[in-house]
C-alpha cells in the first residue's frame, strides 16, 4: 500500500478514537453521575493516550517521511492533508505519552472538582487541583516550545488556532484596548437618552425555552439526525463526526440566555455538519482552527441573530412559547433589551461591547501563568483587579470571578483570545456575505436563513483546513483578520446616533 494511503486509514482510526472520546466528555457535563468521575477520567486518559500512540508511532513517522517524498503524486487537497498530518505528528511528538495522560487525569479531576468549587464560590478548594493542571501545562507548552520552535504559550496557542502567535495577537487587541472604553461610553450614553425598554417578565417555563431553540436550530439549518440539544452547566458544542451535540442552561426568569446560548452553539455546529464530507476523517476535512470556529457560532448569534431582522422572526415564536402579548413582546422591544450595553461579571452573558474586555483579562492572567509571572493562588485577587480596571466592576466572590469558567481547570490554556479573534473575523465575513448576497436580513427576518448558511458553506465551512486561516480570510473577506470591521460594526450598532 502507498504510504499516503498508509497514513489515510491510520488518521481514519485516530479520528474514530478521538471521537469515543468525545462522545464521553460530552457524557461528563451531560448526564454521567457524579459517581462516575474517577472512572471516566481513567477512560478518557487511557484513549488520550491511545490516540497520543497512534499519532507518534514510529509507523506513522516511517509514513509520513516516505509520502513526503512521492508527495508530487498527490492532488491539492492530498498534498494539505499530508501538511496536516505532519501538523499534527510534530506537535503530539514533543510529548510523552505519559505527560498526555498525566494532563488528562488531572483535567478531568479538576473539571469535577471545579462544580463543587464553582457552586460554593469557595476557590481554596480547586487551588490544588488547577495547580497541578497548570503546572502540566507548562510542561507541555515548554516540550512543544522546544520541538516547534515557539514560546510555551505560543505553542499552547498554536494547537488551538494554527499559525495563531502573540505578536499578532497583542498589536490586534492593543487596538481594541485603545478604542472600546470610549465606544463602551458612547454606548451607554446613547442608551440613556432613549427610553429602556420594557421589562420581560417571567417565568419562563424550560419546556416552552427549548421549543423555541430547537425551532431557531431548525431555522438554521441543523441537522437533528446528525446532532442533538441537551442541558449542561456551561453551553458547548462537542460530540463526535456526524454526531454534533450542543448544549444549553436555562434560566425561568431570562429565557435570552438560554436562547442565545442555543443559537452561539449552533454555528458551532453547522461549521461541524458542513464540513467536507469527503474528507470528515481526516486532518484536512477538520475545522481550520478555534478563531475560525469562534467566528461561525458569533456570526451566528452575534452578527445576525442580534439584528432587528432577526427579532421580526422570534418575536412571534416567543409570543406563542410563552403565551405573552403586549409591548414588551414585539420585535422592537425584544431588539433593544438584547442589545443593551452593560457591564456585567459573567463573560458568556456579555454583550458584544464588553464581551473583549473578558477576554483580554483572561488572555492577560493565563499568559502570566504560563510565564510563571503570576501565582495560582495569587488569580481570585489578580481576577478581581482586572475586572475592576477594565469593567468598572467589583467582584463580589469567586463564583462571578475567577471561577466562573471551566476552560482553566480543563486544561484549555491558550484558547480564549480566539473568542474575540471569531468575533472580529465573524464582523468581516458577515460584511463581505452581505455584500455578496444582499438579500441575507431579508431572509433572517422570515427565519431563512439559507442565503447566510450558503455563503458560510462555500467560504468557511466546506474548505475545511484546506488553507490556513489567513488564506481563507483573505479569500473570503479580501483582507487578512483586522479590527476594522468589528469596531466598525460595534459603532454603527450601539454607539451610533
Amino acid at each position: 500500500m502507498p504510504p499516503y494511503s498508509v497514513l489515510e486509514r491510520r488518521f481514519a482510526r485516530l479520528d474514530a478514537v478521538s471521537d469515543a472520546a468525545g462522545i464521553l466528555g460530552w457524557d461528563c457535563q451531560t448526564l454521567m453521575p457524579d459517581g462516575a468521575a474517577d472512572g471516566r477520567a481513567d477512560q478518557l486518559a487511557v484513549l488520550r493516550g491511545l490516540a497520543h500512540e497512534l499519532l507518534t508511532s514510529a509507523e506513522t513517522a516511517d509514513a509520513l517521511a516516505a509520502a513526503e517524498q512521492s508527495a508530487g503524486d498527490l492532488d491539492h487537497w492530498q498534498r494539505a492533508n499530508l501538511a496536516e498530518m505532519r501538523r499534527l505528528h510534530a506537535h503530539a511528538a514533543a510529548v510523552p505519552g505519559d505527560l498526555v495522560e498525566a494532563s488528562s487525569r488531572a483535567a478531568s479531576k479538576a473539571e469535577m472538582v471545579w462544580r463543587e468549587a464553582r457552586a460554593e464560590a469557595d476557590f481554596g478548594k480547586l487551588l490544588p487541583h488547577l495547580s497541578e493542571v497548570l503546572r502540566l501545562q507548562r510542561e507541555i507548552g515548554a516540550v512543544k516550545g522546544a520541538a516547534l520552535g515557539l514560546g510555551p504559550y505560543d505553542a499552547l496557542l498554536d494547537a488551538y488556532d494554527p499559525g495563531m502567535r502573540r505578536a499578532t495577537i497583542d498589536p490586534l487587541f492593543a487596538q481594541l484596548r485603545a478604542r472600546l472604553p470610549g465606544l463602551v461610553a458612547r454606548a451607554r450614553a446613547r442608551q440613556a437618552r432613549e427610553p429602556a425598554p420594557l421589562p420581560l417578565h417571567g417565568p419562563f417555563p424550560v419546556e416552552g425555552q427549548r421549543r423555541v431553540g430547537l425551532a431557531l436550530m431548525r431555522a438554521l439549518g441543523f441537522d437533528f439526525t446528525r446532532g442533538r440539544l441537551d442541558v449542561s452547566l456551561h453551553p458547548f458544542c462537542g460530540g463526535a463526526t456526524d454526531d454534533v451535540r450542543i448544549t444549553t442552561r436555562y434560566d425561568e426568569a431570562d429565557f435570552g440566555r438560554a436562547l442565545m446560548g442555543v443559537l452561539h452553539e449552533t454555528g458551532h455546529a453547522l461549521y461541524e455538519q458542513g464540513r467536507p464530507a469527503a474528507w470528515r476523517h481526516q486532518p484536512v476535512g477538520k475545522a481550520r482552527g478555534m478563531s475560525l470556529h469562534e467566528s461561525q457560532s458569533l456570526i451566528v448569534e452575534m452578527q445576525a441573530c442580534r439584528t432587528r431582522a432577526f427579532f421580526e422572526f422570534l418575536a412571534p415564536l416567543v409570543r406563542e412559547a410563552f403565551g405573552r402579548e403586549g409591548a414588551a413582546w414585539t420585535a422592537e422591544n425584544l431588539h433593544r433589551a438584547h442589545t443593551r450595553v452593560e457591564p456585567g461579571f459573567i463573560r458568556v452573558d456579555a454583550d458584544e461591547a464588553t464581551y473583549p474586555a473578558h477576554i483580554l483579562l483572561r488572555y492577560d492572567l493565563e499568559s502570566a501563568m504560563i510565564a510563571s509571572d503570576l501565582a495560582v493562588a495569587d488569580l481570585p485577587g489578580a481576577f478581581d483587579d482586572g475586572m475592576r480596571d477594565l469593567l468598572g466592576l467589583t467582584v463580589p466572590d469567586d463564583r462571578l470571578g475567577c471561577l466562573q469558567d471551566i476552560h482553566w481547570p480543563g486544561g484549555a490554556w491558550g484558547y480564549f483570545p480566539t473568542y474575540t479573534l471569531g468575533a472580529m473575523a465573524a464582523a468581516q465575513m458577515f460584511r463581505s456575505a452581505q455584500a455578496a448576497e444582499p438579500g441575507i436580513l431579508a431572509g433572517v427576518a422570515a427565519g431563512d436563513f439559507s442565503r447566510l448558511r450558503g455563503w458560510l458553506r462555500a467560504h468557511v465551512h466546506a474548505k475545511g483546513s484546506l488553507v490556513g486561516t489567513d488564506a481563507l480570510m483573505a479569500q473570503a473577506t479580501g483582507a487578512p483578520l483586522g479590527t476594522e470591521a468589528f469596531l466598525a460594526h460595534l459603532e454603527a450598532r450601539y454607539a451610533g446616533a
